[in-house]
């Protein structure tokens, strides 16, 4: 936006830029971040955050998220995993297999049979799904 319309350029001249004159326009007024939640900002928690303060459930020490990644991909997505230039030198047979390793974890009983039909080397998976 151009200066001429910028708020500050409105408000030159007048003492408190907006910001009042008692309360004033000060650092950090309630605190920092989440600060006071149990004291002055009790209200605002209670209101919108309950059940933000204590325990819940057990604790799991050494908890390692890495166990639970599984992301998913659809079988007519497997070739945007591979290269641009593999790409155009298996397009001229499309219908051939993908030059795709498999190291999934889990595959549907749909996605087992549609790979089995188009690899050779497909072994099957357990199925999840």
């Amino acid at each position: 936006q151009p200066t001429k319309k910028s708020k500050t350029r409105k408000l030159r001249g007048h003492v408190s830029h907006g910001h009042g004159r008692i309360g004033k326009h000060r650092k950090h007024p309630g605190g920092r971040g989440n600060a006071g939640g149990m004291h002055h900002h009790r209200i605002n928690f209670d209101k919108y955050h309950p059940g933000y303060f204590g325990k819940v459930g057990m604790r799991h020490y050494h908890l390692k998220r890495n166990t639970l990644f599984c992301p998913t991909i659809n079988l007519d997505k497997l070739w945007t995993l591979v290269s641009e230039q593999t790409r155009v030198n298996y397009g001229k047979k499309p219908d051939g297999p993908a030059p795709i390793i498999d190291v999934v974890r889990a595959v549907s009983a749909l996605a087992a049979a549609a790979l089995h039909k188009i690899s050779s080397i497909y072994s099957g998976h357990m199925c999840m799904f």
